[in-house]
């Protein structure tokens, strides 16, 4: 019995200590001039569980159409990311090795290149120079259809899904 009075007397008295501390909290919260309670914002930056946002096409190859509108003309440049963000391809004369991040709101950061040695025509080491450039100063990604757009500081890439 007397078991049971002490479990009722503890039960209540935890109860008030509870109580007297949300109240010492609600007043420590207005005098700092925040409201009561969970204040977590949500960060509109961040993707929400159900949010339809557009995911980076991992294990996919691509080939260069064209560049600031200007199309490839010979063996066009490509490109590949795989599932462990390592992007591979050929530049237009030279194959290509780099890492590659999908970030938040369509963004792409690409790390610098390591290139195998191949000599080419003038054409050929131009249209490379203005490929690597672009994808390397990349900032956004999207796309539209069976086209994967990137968009640099110097102009936009457009690839078609390679087979």
């Amino acid at each position: 019995m007397n078991a049971l009075r002490l479990a009722a007397l503890l039960a209540a008295f935890a109860t008030v200590s509870a109580a007297q501390v949300s109240v010492a909290d609600a007043q420590t919260a207005a005098t700092l001039g925040r409201p009561a309670g969970p204040t977590r914002q949500v960060d509109p930056k961040v993707p929400q569980p159900g949010a339809q946002g557009k995911t980076f096409p991992l294990n996919s190859s691509w080939i260069a159409v064209s560049l600031n509108n200007k199309p490839f003309t010979g063996e066009r440049p490509t490109f590949r990311l795989d599932d462990q963000l390592r992007a591979t391809g050929f530049s237009g004369c030279n194959t290509y090795a780099t890492t590659a991040y999908p970030l938040r709101e369509q963004g792409l950061a690409v790390a610098p290149f390591a290139l195998s040695k191949r000599n080419c025509d003038k054409s050929a080491m131009a249209i490379e120079n203005a490929f690597l450039t672009a994808l390397r100063s990349s900032g956004k990604w999207d796309i539209q259809g069976p086209t994967l757009i990137i968009r640099s500081q110097t102009g936009e890439l457009r690839f078609e899904r390679a087979l």
